[in-house]
């Protein structure tokens, strides 16, 4: 497996811990984010609020890159997600996210999984 750009490796970090005050030194200014299921978000504010939001319902959640696929400024990593729901409920499930990179920073990212799957998975929890 390639290794994690130093940036993408901060982002996991943050996202596993919640430590929102290093995750939104990683964006770049004009950031924008596309999550599968949801509207695209072009703003930093924005894109905090829609990950707080989406793990808001994990007592412990965990994404663990599986492959590294480098090109460019672009990097596609795959993705294992696995959380604890605060009901107990474990849900694991795969995904891809697209990462475009400038100056060190995350200027664009992409999000991609079975919603219809994670989501019939939420709602029998």
């Amino acid at each position: 497996m390639h290794q994690l750009p130093g940036v993408i490796e901060a982002y996991l970090e943050c996202l596993n811990t919640e430590d929102w005050e290093r995750f939104a030194g990683l964006w770049h200014p004009e950031a924008t984010l596309r999550a599968v299921g949801t509207r695209p978000r072009t703003s930093l504010e924005d894109i905090l609020a829609y990950f707080r939001a989406a793990l808001a319902h994990w007592e412990e959640h965990r994404d663990s890159a599986t492959r590294v696929l480098p090109c460019g400024d672009a990097v596609t990593v795959e993705l294992h997600f696995r959380g604890k729901l605060v009901s107990g409920t474990v849900v694991e499930f795969d995904a891809v996210d697209v990462f475009d990179l400038a100056g060190g920073t995350i200027r664009a990212l992409s999000t991609w999984y079975d919603i219809a799957d994670v989501r019939s998975r939420l709602v029998r929890a």
